[in-house]
C-alpha cells in the first residue's frame, strides 16, 4: 500500500498531478483545492490512498491527513465509492463538507457531481457525530502548505457562476502567461482575479 509521497510536481492536469519520485512519475487524483495550491516543481508530501478495482489502479492524494481521513470516511458510507467521495470532497473542500454534515444540510451536500440526495442524507446518517471538526482543524493546518491567494481566486470565480474546473483551468492559463510559479500572495489575489475573469468573458 502507498501512503504516502514526496517529491516534486512534475505536470498538474484538470483532476490529477503527477508527482515525481526518484524519477518515477505517479498519477495521482486530489481535490481541486489541492491542485489549486500547487506549481510544477514545487516539492510537497501527499497523503495517499491506492485502490485497485477489476478494471483499474487509481492512486488518490491529498495534502492533508484530514483530508484523506475525511476521504476514506465517506467511502465507508454504503454506496459511496473512492470517485464520488473525491467529488464531495473536491466541490465542498473538508471543513465545508463536515459543517454540512454536522448541521444535517443535505442541500450542500448533493452539489457533489454524481451524489444525489438520497445519497447525501445517507452521508449525514451514517457519518454525523463520528468525525471531529477539531481533529479536521489540527490536520489541515499542520499540513496545508500557505497558498490560499489561488484557492480565493478560485473560489471568487465559482461565487459568480463558473464551473470550479473550469476557473481552476483559468486561473492556471493566467499564472502561466505571467510566468507565475510560486504561491499567489493575498495582495495579488484581486488583480488576478480581475485578469483570470478578464480571459474567461474572452473565451465565451
Amino acid at each position: 500500500m502507498i501512503a504516502s509521497l514526496t517529491g516534486t510536481i512534475a505536470a498538474i492536469m484538470k483532476d490529477a498531478a503527477v508527482i515525481e519520485v526518484h524519477g518515477v512519475g505517479y498519477e495521482t487524483r486530489m481535490p481541486a483545492s489541492d491542485l489549486a495550491s500547487m506549481h510544477i516543481g514545487q516539492q510537497v508530501t501527499v497523503h495517499t490512498r491506492l485502490n485497485v478495482s477489476q478494471d483499474a489502479i487509481s492512486l488518490y492524494g491529498f495534502l492533508s491527513k484530514a483530508s484523506k481521513d475525511l476521504f476514506l470516511s465517506l467511502q465507508k458510507v454504503s454506496g459511496i465509492g473512492p470517485k464520488v467521495a473525491l467529488s464531495i470532497v473536491s466541490t465542498l473542500g473538508p471543513k465545508r463538507l463536515l459543517n454540512a454534515v454536522a448541521d444535517g444540510d443535505a442541500t450542500a451536500l448533493s452539489k457533489a457531481p454524481g451524489l444525489g440526495k438520497k445519497g447525501a442524507q445517507k452521508i449525514i446518517l451514517e457519518l454525523k457525530g463520528s468525525i471531529d471538526l477539531d481533529d479536521l482543524d489540527a490536520g489541515e493546518t499542520a499540513s496545508v502548505p500557505a497558498d490560499s491567494g489561488t484557492d480565493q481566486v478560485v473560489e471568487a470565480l465559482v461565487s459568480l457562476g463558473w464551473q470550479q474546473r473550469d476557473a481552476l483551468q483559468a486561473v492556471r492559463r493566467e499564472l502561466k502567461n505571467e510566468g507565475h510559479e510560486g504561491p499567489v500572495e493575498s495582495a495579488d489575489v484581486p488583480r488576478l482575479l480581475k485578469a483570470t475573469l478578464a480571459s474567461m468573458d474572452r473565451g465565451r
